[in-house]
């Protein structure tokens, strides 16, 4: 019998942490909730629940820092909770390392189905992940020049440095990478990282790509390595490596 996947949940608000800790129990999760922002980041990288939900705004820290400070170390998705309309919460949450975020108030059936998905992804990148290229070795390895991605252990090196990326820049950076010569519009993007469709509005891919673009060292403006192909989407480039 599989065990049930276990999800912690990080909200202050006791009556909502209690509602929603109790749905997701009857849905199949093994929920524990952490109730302070401060104590959170070494119950997450102690814990290693196979999900967080995380919300923004907690006593003694925020989810921002809370992101920020277990990414490193976490590799699990994280689910964000903002009760705020403005986008650039929403954003900023992203580029800390949150996966998805969720507005408040919750619908817990939403919720739910944000989880799912997000849990979804996960399992299908870790059972066979993108359609293999000749690229990719028996060990899960693409080596372009100077870039090493390793599947199997979730690490990059440029030049021999390592380089730290979050779970949504790894798994974006393989999907390029592993499709390396071909343009991947934002539909297929969507679809393979996240398993919806594209509405037109949401950002969080042209940002991962930008810090991806950082990272590797990448001209923002005039970019090589990981090219933006006007109405149409992103072309990793395999010779621009060397």
């Amino acid at each position: 019998m599989q065990s049930k996947k276990r999800i912690l949940l990080v909200e202050d608000d006791r009556r909502l942490g209690d509602l929603v800790a109790k749905y997701l129990s009857r849905n199949d999760f093994k929920v524990s909730i952490e109730r302070r922002g401060d104590t959170a980041p070494n119950r997450i990288i102690k814990e290693a629940p196979d999900l967080v939900v995380l919300d923004l705004m907690l006593p003694g820290m925020d989810g921002f820092e809370i992101c920020r400070r277990v990414r490193p170390d976490y590799q699990g998705p994280i689910l964000m909770l903002t009760a705020r309309e403005d986008d650039m919460d929403q954003v900023a949450g992203l580029e800390m390392g949150a996966d998805d975020y969720v507005k408040k108030p919750v619908e817990p059936r939403v919720l739910l189905a944000r989880i799912r998905a997000l849990m979804r992804r996960f399992e299908k990148m870790d059972e066979s992940h993108m359609v293999k290229t000749p690229h990719l070795s028996k060990t899960n390895e693409l080596v372009f020049g100077v870039l090493t991605i390793n599947h199997s252990s979730r690490t990059v090196k440029l030049a021999g440095q390592q380089v730290v990326l979050t779970t949504n820049e790894f798994d974006l950076l393989w999907l390029l990478a592993d499709n390396g010569g071909t343009i991947l519009d934002r539909d297929t993007i969507y679809q393979k990282l996240r398993g919806i469709d594209y509405d037109g509005l949401d950002r969080s891919v042209d940002l991962a790509v930008s810090r991806l673009r950082k990272k590797l060292e990448d001209d923002s403006v005039h970019p090589r390595r990981i090219k933006t192909v006007w109405g149409q989407g992103y072309l990793f480039v395999p010779d621009a490596w060397e």
